[in-house]
């Protein structure tokens, strides 16, 4: 008999209640009046779940939440049956505007709000449950996480730690988060190319050996593996598509690897080539995992560039 597959969570550390807007022609300097308005919960895990039940995964979405804006996020994730475990925040859910040009004479604008921690009730909150979870479980951290070096967060440090010893642990973060999960045992960082260079990441260079595989994504470039156990690096080339809007195209890639890797059980290159696609369809569209099913045509022209190296 075929084993359970593991159940995936996504946490989100800096959830977004998101407002877009949509102009006939838009230009700074002037009132004007949108023809549509549509409300929706931003944030990397949220994107990333929205595409795992796209795909048929289930999953929990993880996040924090305050105030009047933290209220219509719950209410948002309710009415799109997306599975959640918020926690409650003395501190607001931080708000923002999407703006769309319809005639495309301005490119798709996006405004946030200021970036404010949860507070320690809340992140003690996400600690518990986090350590109450079974062993064997998937959990990917995504997005920015303010306030991650304050001593609040330490009760949440210590549980990623933990999970990171007793399940799988995907990290798509950047910033302090990041310099915490290279030191850990993760199974996956997925990454975008700007926030790896500005790391300190080298595509040719010696990585963290605790993290056992990476993916670095570049819009519509090029896509860069590597196991780490190995050495073996690689490089994707996603289809070619008109991007209408790159915005949780990353999260989309992510969805799918997990996926194919963890749920499929594919080899960890053919389920990034097997993702490719979905990512490249999400940027040809508007909007997050609401693009229509990419054509069944080969997924990548993939290139070996480095032989695994000696010890």
């Amino acid at each position: 008999m075929k084993p359970a597959s593991p159940h995936i969570f996504t946490l989100t550390g800096n959830l977004l209640a998101e407002r877009t807007l949509e102009f006939p022609r838009w230009a700074a300097g002037a009132t004007q009046r949108a023809t549509s308005e549509i409300f929706q919960v931003g944030g990397k895990g949220i994107n990333v779940s929205k595409m795992l039940n796209r795909l048929g995964v289930p999953n929990t979405a993880l996040g924090f939440v305050g105030g009047p804006s933290g209220q219509a996020c719950a209410a948002w994730l309710q009415q799109q049956h997306l599975a959640h475990s918020l926690f409650t925040s003395a501190t607001t859910t931080r708000t923002g505007t999407v703006v769309r040009d319809a005639s495309g004479a301005c490119p798709e604008t996006t405004f946030l709000g200021p970036d404010i921690p949860p507070d320690a009730v809340a992140l003690q909150a996400c600690a518990t449950f986090l350590e109450e979870q079974p062993a064997n479980q998937v959990l990917a951290i995504c997005g920015s996480f303010p306030g991650w070096s304050q001593a609040a967060f330490d009760p949440l440090r210590a549980a990623l730690a933990h999970w990171a010893n007793r399940g799988i642990l995907i990290a798509d973060t950047y910033g302090p988060p990041l310099a915490w999960a290279v030191q850990h045992p993760l199974a996956l960082i997925k990454i975008n190319a700007d926030e790896f260079r500005e790391w300190g990441g080298e595509f040719a260079g010696n990585l963290p050996s605790l993290v056992a595989r990476w993916v670095v994504s570049d819009g519509s470039k090029t896509v860069w593996l590597r196991d780490t156990s190995s050495g073996r690096t690689e490089t994707m080339s996603p289809p070619r598509i008109t991007e209408v809007s790159a915005t949780g195209s990353g999260d989309v890639l992510l969805a799918a690897i997990i996926h194919g890797w963890i749920i499929q059980a594919l080899p960890f290159p053919e389920a990034v080539a097997a993702a490719l696609p979905f990512a490249a369809a999400n940027a040809g569209h508007a909007g997050i995992a609401e693009f229509p099913d990419p054509p069944n045509v080969p997924t990548t022209r993939r290139s070996l560039l480095l032989q695994p190296r000696s010890p």
